[in-house]
């Protein structure tokens, strides 16, 4: 033994000796008391060493705690060790612990461990401790199946990846402290079943950066549902997690509309495309047809020259006129060339020539269309890249929740042109001289917000600064702040995915680059000619590899350029000798590597070449040329993407406009639209010349149909079963009528014709060349029995169902062996050479290019692959439970079959029942036709058959758990066979054939969310409606084209997203979005676009209550329009009316719009039998509006204007215009109208409503108003009834009823009138409504004279109507009056009011007692004194209500005569006032009923006699007086015999003289109270 072993044994037993004191273990007896110990410790010194274990075998527990280990060691004698400890020690490594198999416990933290290592042996592990360690990477566990806790806080970890996943059972993970920055880390955590508590950010150690992002606990929480802590706080409540899963939710809904605009927007650029591509090639088309039409015609006389030569040699006969005469029999009428040659032995010589001269010219032309076709495939490419680019930034805003922010620039922004000012001064066009490019166009930039990066950069920056010792470079650290360029190296094994990568995740580490052979740098540029130069030359070097004509001679004209803010710090110029390495530079920050170019030696076209951009001001380009190299990547911070293409001076027009650069590019040239591209006149000019060759051909006349005749002459035949060849080119024919009879026929040629099917060319057993180019065919469903056809071209049709017209063929011409199916507008174009091949497996040639046999074996595969097998299902389905957590748009069943390792096995491992596992199946592009042995997959959930051939959907009855259903891209046309998934929750059928949408069907999917049937025919949206549940409605591109159509989703409450774009509804329906907007209020988003909040109230303003047809067909449920009579539409806050086209309401007779919120009725004076129009309750003031200057329209009026049935605009009277214009200049409107009501709408002018162009009318109700003046009545000539109830007339003037010559009724009451005058022009006024005005005199009501017609007059609530005697005052003064006040004037009344008027002139001056011989008639008293009567109830039906006195002239006084009575005073008990009003105790006695008194007819009067009032004071008028007092006790008596007096009211009280007895006083005194 050394000294040295010694002395380490020495030292091991004072160690023992301390772990033995510090444990209460005597050091002498350890060796037998060791075995009994289980639990060791030891705190903060006296253990350097992991010594001395081997006394405790049994040991369970051990921890060492501040001690200074650095490993592990000794354990190998402790087997039964569960609980390790061994904290803030100096361990750098995890050793020595491959014996402790029993090990369930590990606390390793606080040490300077930089790996997790040596665990694969503890299986039993369920607590690992290893925090505040220098572990930069998660690895080492997957054998651990146990673990529960896993502590590793305070590390320098930046991913997680799928390390965790063997770890099943992980219940507590502490991640906090560490470097993880992206939300896709923690999308790996999901994978975790059982994790419960999770640590991010704990606050006993620093956050990740990720932590420090939006949305970073809504993330989390929404793929890890299970979690219960989150970050210490308790996350165990179903709201939050329902909270965060809605947000989550609602983004993903939010990005798919944004991906489908995308998509949609590319689709347009297609379209665009495709349009101008048809357009270049049309003339070549064009050529192409007229050469083909020449070649037929060619080919056709050179078989007939051919066949008459046949026919002439086959015959001896040297007699010139034999020889004649077999030249005859070959030829035919409409052609001269059979004959003329055999006159010329050169002529079939010449048509060969000619034919190859048509050859060569067609050749040409197919070039000419091959490389626009060439060019158009490169703009399509070129698209479809752009648009995948934009498709990968949505998916990366999605998936980083909003932290990675794209914003594409416009010229608008400040840093748009910033950007664009600064490329364009790192240009240089010297060196791009020997490209020939002259200058750079930027199309669009795109500004990258990355949070992640930012908040990396920032804190780089200050760390950088807060460490450098001089503060003048911290004071000026911005001045070495660069923007630099970047552009991806092609070579890179990366390739195109390096970009999204460093607009992700930043450029790669120093590292990084220098393994993939590049410098150890971050390599840099503030040229572009310097960052571009890899790009270049690797792509000329793949066009001279590809060896093939280039139409382009610039390859590397589109590129990409990223532009990055970079903090350069202390920079050093990088030395020849010296490779970059922060090694051999170790005080720089950054590198540079200047490049000098010599432009002296050009000559002075070449200087003035030097700069593409000097007519910017910015531009200097004796600015060094460098290339940049930064040595911390996180220094570097991409912030613009640029889109540029390169312009060379000797690049023709390019054929097609960058449709991609539209809007958004700022270079000079504007982009214009394409046009069918001229033939150069050389072109034409051969064309001409080759077609004009000799022979010329003659041309023959056009047959439009076939006759037996014809067909004979044609093929120069006796009888049609010899004809074997029957040419039909160049015809106008459409039927082959009794083709059939050509029983031998073999070769047909019907070219160039108007078919558009081949039915009539069936069971023609042995035909077998058939040539139907340049024709119509739309289909070849009918052909059959052509078993022998070999030969079929049918270029230039209309064919585009490939699967059922290639079917035809495989069925009916199986021997089929050159097909020409070019030039048709196939559906599906992309695999259809490989589906025909597959399909017609005989085929040698197809579009004039031979199958070989690899090809063929390609489309066996593909035909053999169109089944649904049992291999099929065990390699494409999946069997997980649980949906899957992921920010991804894809269905789940796309991200099911590309995540998920839940597969079944073999099919020989396979168990009984397997099919019912089976949750999820992905069949997308596998060529499927028909969906079939899925019926026992009753548990799946998730299905996706896009991009197949299904025309059907079947096979899913028993499919009732399906939730979501893609079946995109087939080519269905009914949507059927899933009313049993009443638990579908998405369905999509994109790009199909739907013409329709059940509605019966969709009223069972009470569950479906999601319904897109976008780019298919959909015509209606009839049925949509019974969806109810649906949020998301995607169904655009299609041809739905009636606005109505969008009141089938008003009942759709739950709609939030809606997409109609590319339908004809949006070009046909004015303000279109507006108007969705109005109709659908709770939508969010329209069209790829968030509803705005101004676009709410615009579209409130502009369509608000609007009466429209839809409107009627949404109120009425049904759009017959012709067959509406009568429209109701009351308080619908109707604002503007636009029934057009009028023709459809011709039937229309009555319209009522009470209660709504009209101005004008303009959109209503076009309807052409409207009889009926109410309007009351609206805010009418002119028939057609009044026209206004713009500067005085508001804001809500300048809305209206965008709408042409508010009528705004349009002529009409200003609201202070008084005068009317005239009748003469005003045309006649509605001229059907003949009742009208305008009541209550403010109205202030007569004249200013323009109602005199209404001619016909007659009936007008203007009540409730506040009008002044009757005035602008002059044209209402037929005018019947006026009412003007309720207004504010003061006056009748002397032009007010000018032209009412017809008026009859006319209703004044409740107005201010005081005097009736100018009426007399009122010739037929029957009835006169006056009541409740100021009328006070008498004389007011004698004017009334004028009106020998008037029937009815009511003056009721006038002070006049409060007098005793008005009422008999107008009988007697109106005789042609029926009825008063509401009451019929009776022939009683009338009698009564006459024997009042002969009382009054029969008085005498004296007052004798009446002398009547009548019995129990008491004589009156001579003087009697006045009495007031109230409440005096009269059987006539007259009742007073008002307190008067009757006087002594209306008894027996003389005139002159002073009473000399006491008025009586009021009592109660006697007298009362009755507080009812008049009109109101009118009604009330008329329901009660009474007796009135017989008619009596007591005198006859003319109208126009009048009343005298005075009495007889002469001797004169004694005679008179005399003969009236017999004839008025003649008259009593009568009336006195034919009336039982006992009904008479007797008064309470008459004076002070009771008369208690029956007698005729009683009725005298009653008659004449009247």
């Amino acid at each position: 033994m050394t000294q040295s072993e010694k002395q380490k044994q020495n030292g091991n037993e004072e160690i023992i000796k301390e772990l033995c004191t510090g444990n209460g273990i005597s050091y002498e007896k350890v060796s037998q008391e060791g075995e009994g110990v289980t639990v060791l410790e030891m705190f903060f010194s006296g253990y350097p060493r992991m010594v001395g274990l081997s006394y405790f075998p049994n040991l369970t527990t051990l921890m060492l705690v501040g001690q200074h280990i650095q490993k592990i060691e000794g354990l190998l004698s402790c087997p039964v060790l569960k609980e390790l400890w061994i904290i803030e020690c100096q361990l750098t490594k995890i050793a020595g612990l491959q014996n402790c198999l029993r090990l369930q416990k590990l606390f390793l933290y606080d040490n300077k461990i930089n790996k997790i290592e040596n665990l694969e042996l503890l299986e039993k592990l369920e607590v690992l401790w290893l925090n505040n360690n220098q572990i930069a990477a998660i690895e080492g566990l997957t054998t651990l199946k146990n673990l529960e806790e896993l502590n590793l806080a305070d590390n320098a970890i930046e991913k997680i990846g799928h390390c965790l996943e063997p770890n099943e059972l992980l219940k507590r993970l502490n991640l906090s402290g560490n470097k993880i920055c992206s939300f896709k880390e923690l999308t790996h955590l999901a994978r975790l079943p059982c994790l419960k508590e999770l640590g991010l950010k704990d606050p006993q150690y620093s956050p990740n950066p990720v932590c420090l992002l939006c949305n970073y606990a809504t993330h989390v929480l929404y793929h890890i549902p299970t979690l219960q802590r989150l970050d210490t706080y308790d996350v165990s409540n179903k709201q939050i997690k329902d909270a965060a899963e809605s947000t989550v939710m609602k983004k993903m809904m939010y990005y798919n509309m944004r991906v489908k605009t995308t998509h949609r927007r590319l689709a347009e650029m297609l379209t665009r495309l495709t349009k101008q591509r048809n357009q270049l090639q049309q003339h070549p088309v064009e050529q192409i047809r007229a050469l083909n039409f020449a070649l037929k015609n060619l080919e056709r006389e050179l078989s007939e020259i051919q066949s008459s030569s046949k026919k002439c040699s086959s015959k001896e006969s040297p007699d010139s006129r034999d020889e004649q005469k077999c030249v005859m029999e070959g030829s035919s009428d409409n052609s001269s060339s059979a004959g003329d040659s055999v006159g010329d032995p050169g002529l079939e010589q010449k048509l060969f020539r000619k034919l190859d001269a048509i050859k060569d010219r067609l050749a040409f032309w197919k070039r000419k269309m091959d490389e626009i076709e060439t060019i158009y495939q490169q703009e399509v490419t070129r698209a479809n890249e752009c648009n995948d680019m934009m498709v990968r930034f949505l998916l990366i805003e999605l998936e980083t929740v909003g932290n990675i922010r794209f914003e594409e620039g416009s010229t608008s922004d400040v840093w748009f042109s910033s950007c664009y000012d600064l490329v364009l001064s790192r240009f240089c066009a010297w060196d791009f001289k020997a490209y020939g490019v002259t200058g750079v166009k930027i199309n669009r930039i795109i500004r990258v917000h990355n949070r992640i990066l930012r908040l990396r950069f920032e804190e780089k920056l200050h760390s950088l600064l807060a460490n450098e010792e001089s503060s003048i470079f911290s004071q000026n650290y911005k001045k070495l702040l660069e923007y630099l360029f970047y552009v991806c190296d092609p070579q890179l094994p990366s390739g195109k995915d390096e970009l999204l990568h460093v607009l992700e995740n930043g450029f790669k580490t120093a590292d990084a680059y220098k393994a993939l052979g590049k410098e150890r740098a971050v390599p840099l540029s503030n040229s572009i000619s310097l960052c571009e130069q890899p790009r270049i030359e690797y792509l000329q070097s793949q066009t001279k590899a590809w060896g093939k004509t280039v139409i382009d001679p610039v390859p590397f004209r589109h590129g990409q350029i990223i532009v990055a803010k970079v903090f350069l710090g202390p920079s050093v110029q990088a030395q020849k000798s010296e490779p970059i390495d922060q090694v051999n530079y170790p005080k720089a920050h950054s590198v540079f590597r200047t490049r000098k170019v010599e432009k002296n030696t050009g000559t002075g076209e070449d200087k003035e070449l030097a700069c593409f951009a000097n007519q910017h001001s910015n531009c200097d380009c004796s600015l060094r040329q460098s290339e940049w190299f930064v040595f911390d990547h996180e220094l570097v911070l991409p912030e613009y993407i640029i889109d540029f293409e390169y312009i060379t001076q000797d690049r023709p027009q390019p054929l097609f406009t960058s449709l991609l650069d539209k809007g958004t590019s700022t270079g000079s040239e504007e982009p214009s639209s394409a046009q069918a591209v001229p033939a150069s006149p050389p072109d034409m000019n051969v064309d001409e010349k080759t077609l004009n060759m000799e022979p010329l051909i003659k041309p023959r006349p056009k047959m439009i149909s076939l006759e037996e005749k014809t067909v004979l002459e044609l093929a120069k035949a006796n009888i049609l079963s010899q004809i074997t060849v029957l040419n039909l080119h160049g015809n106008s024919l459409n039927k082959l009528k009794d083709l059939s009879r050509l029983t031998a026929l073999r070769k047909l040629i019907i070219s160039f014709n108007d078919f558009t099917h081949l039915d009539d060319i069936s069971h023609l057993s042995h035909l077998e060349y058939v040539d139907a180019s340049y024709n119509r065919i739309q289909t070849l469903e009918g052909l059959r029995g052509v078993n022998k056809l070999k030969h079929l071209d049918l270029s230039w049709n209309q064919l585009t169902r490939d699967r059922d017209d290639i079917g035809v063929l495989r069925k009916h011409a199986p021997a089929l062996q050159n097909l020409d199916i070019r030039h048709n507008p196939w559906h599906k174009t992309g695999s259809l050479r490989l589906t025909v091949i597959g399909r017609l497996k005989t085929l040698a040639h197809l579009d004039g290019v031979l199958v070989n046999e690899e090809e063929a074996a390609v489309a066996l595969r593909m035909a053999v692959g169109f089944r649904i097998t049992q291999g099929s299902l065990l390699v494409h389905s999946r069997t997980d439970r649980a949906r899957p957590r992921s920010l991804s748009l894809l269905s789940s069943a796309q991200i099911l079959t590309q995540l998920s390792k839940n597969k079944l096995g073999t099919s020989a491992e396979l168990e009984p029942g397997w099919y019912t596992k089976i949750t999820a199946l992905n069949l997308d592009g596998q060529k499927v036709v028909r969906l079939v042995n899925l019926d026992k997959l009753q548990n799946l959930r998730w299905a996706s058959f896009n991009d197949n051939m299904i025309s059907k959907i079947e096979g899913l009855e028993n499919c009732q758990q399906l939730e979501e259903l893609s079946l995109d891209g087939n080519c269905i046309s009914r949507l059927e066979g899933i009313s049993k998934m009443t638990k579908l929750t998405r369905f999509s059928l994109n790009k199909n054939q739907l013409v329709c949408l059940n509605g019966e069907i969709l009223e069972k999917l009470t569950h479906l969310h999601y319904l897109s049937v976008e780019n298919n025919k959909i015509q209606s949206l009839e049925g949509v409606e019974k969806a109810s549940s649906l949020i998301e409605l995607y169904i655009g591109n299609n041809n739905i084209a009636a606005n109505r159509d969008i009141y089938h989703l008003k009942g759709l409450t739950n709609l939030i997203i809606l997409d109609l774009y590319g339908n004809p509804l949006i070009g046909k329906q004015e303000n279109y979005r507006l108007f969705v907007i109005f109709h659908l209020p709770a939508l969010k988003a329209l069209d790829g676009d968030a509803v705005e909040l101004s676009e709410s109230e615009n579209a409130k303003d502009v369509f608000g209550g609007k009466l429209t047809p839809d409107m009627v067909a949404e109120k009425l449920g049904h759009s017959n329009y012709t067959d509406i009579l009568q429209l109701d539409l009351p308080a619908s806050s109707i604002r503007t009316v636009d029934l057009s086209p009028a023709d459809l309401f011709r039937r229309l007779r009555s319209i009522n719009l009470e209660h709504n919120n009209l101005t004008s009725f303009s959109g209503l004076i076009f309807l052409p039998n409207l009889k009926v129009l109410c309007l009351n309750h609206n805010h009418i003031d002119s028939i057609l509006p009044r026209l206004k200057t713009q500067a005085h329209l508001s804001n809500r009026q300048m809305l209206y204007q965008k709408v042409n049935s508010s009528g705004y605009g349009q002529q009409g009277l200003s609201k202070g215009t008084r005068d009317p214009a005239p009748i003469e200049s005003l045309v006649p409107i509605m001229q059907s109208l003949e009742v009208l009501h305008l009541g209550y709408n403010g109205i202030s002018s007569l004249a200013n409503l323009q109602l005199s162009r209404l001619t016909n009318l007659k009936a007008l109700f203007l009540q409730g108003n506040e009008i002044s003046q009757i005035e602008g009545l002059e044209g209402l000539q037929y005018l019947r009834e006026l009412v003007l109830d309720r207004n504010r007339i003061k006056t009748i003037n002397e032009t007010s009823f000018v032209g009412q010559v017809s008026l009859a009724e006319l209703h004044l009451a409740e107005n201010r009138i005081r005097e009736l005058n100018n009426l007399q022009p009122l010739m037929e006024l029957h009835r006169l409504f006056v009541g409740m005005n100021k009328i006070q005199d008498m004389s007011e009501l004698e004017k009334l004279d004028t009106l020998p017609t008037l029937i009815e007059l009511s003056v009721v609530g006038n002070p006049i109507a409060r007098k005793m005697m008005h009422r008999p005052a107008v009988v007697l003064r109106l005789p042609g009056l029926q009825v008063l006040d509401g009451i019929a004037v009776s022939m009683e009344e009338r009698t009564r009011a006459e024997l009042h008027y002969m009382e009054l002139q029969c008085s005498p001056t004296t007052n004798p007692a009446l002398d009547i011989n009548i019995p129990g008639l008491i004589p009156t008293l001579a003087k009697a004194a006045p009495f007031r009567v109230t409440n005096v109830h009269l059987t006539g039906g007259l009742y007073v209500s008002s307190d008067f006195l009757l006087p002594h002239e209306l008894e027996d006084s003389p005139q002159h005569q002073t009473p000399k009575h006491k008025k009586l005073k009021h009592t109660s008990r006697v007298f009362s006032t009755n507080s009812r009003s008049l009109h109101a105790e009118i009604a009330f006695k008329q329901l009660r009923g009474g007796t009135n008194f017989p008619p009596t007819g007591l005198m006859q009067q003319k109208a126009s006699s009048h009343l005298n009032y005075a009495y007889p004071n002469s001797q004169e008028q004694e005679g008179r007086y005399e003969m009236c007092c017999l004839a008025f006790r003649k008259r009593l008596l009568q009336f006195l015999l034919t009336y039982d007096l006992k009904q008479i009211t007797r008064p309470s009280r008459l004076n002070k003289n009771k008369v208690n007895q029956k007698g005729l006083v009683y009725s005298y005194f009653n008659y004449v109270h009247i």
